[in-house]
């Protein structure tokens, strides 16, 4: 029995998948939770400062927060905590399997975290990390701006409007927008009500893909 298409995605067939890593592929809200919290406490301020603040890049959180003349510094601290906890870093349901079944040159993983941190990261979960990672090192905006997703396109040499994001938070999906990707929302770390996206779904392990010779399609 052939599957039909998803109604989100009827008649299209994408030539990659450009996935979010922290809250989409891999859990680390606890160590970051630690790592900012304990973060917080040394620059004195308040509780809930990082509300609204998932999915964007460090250093502009940061620069939010601290004073100018602090932001290097507070930046250097906070990716020093980031990097040393790596306790309870998990596999999020589907994700492994989900990123293994897509070919080599059609996947890439797109995170605001550094090049450093997106590494620990990934090695502490044993995710099957694809070839292409971009980082906010790799580009001069983060999200929600289209630079991180365009990049990810032109290193796989494709399209990006030929391109499936998968994200878990606002920031990213109006960066995936921005560049002209399609979209697809990973309930967790917001609430399906919070994902603005073509289609949200519960977890990756509620995606079912069907692969041709020029790429692959949603099935209902």
């Amino acid at each position: 029995m052939t599957s039909a298409p998803h109604p989100a995605f009827a008649g299209r067939t994408f030539a990659a998948a450009l996935f979010d890593m922290d809250g989409t592929l891999i859990d680390s809200t606890p160590a970051v939770d630690r790592a900012w919290s304990q973060w917080g406490t040394e620059f004195g301020l308040p509780d809930g400062f990082r509300d609204g603040m998932h999915g964007k890049p460090a250093r502009g959180l940061v620069a939010d927060l601290l004073p100018a003349d602090r932001v290097e510094e507070g930046f250097a601290r906070v990716q020093a905590l980031e990097l040393v906890d790596l306790a309870g870093i998990t596999v999020l349901p589907g994700a492994a399997e989900l990123l293994s079944g897509i070919p080599e040159p059609r996947r890439a993983i797109v995170t605001s975290c550094t090049r450093d941190l997106a590494a620990v990261r990934i090695a502490a979960s044993g995710i099957p990390a694809p070839a292409v990672v971009v980082t906010i090192d790799d580009t001069v905006l983060g999200k929600p701006n289209p630079d991180p997703f365009l990049e990810g396109a032109r290193r796989l040499g494709v399209d990006p409007r030929d391109c499936v994001v998968f994200e878990d938070a606002p920031a990213g999906l109006a960066a995936a927008r921005a560049a002209g990707c399609a979209t697809v929302g990973v309930v967790g770390t917001h609430r399906a009500d919070q994902l603005d996206a073509d289609l949200v779904v519960e977890s990756l392990a509620d995606v079912r893909l069907i692969f041709t010779a020029d790429g692959f399609s949603f099935a209902a």
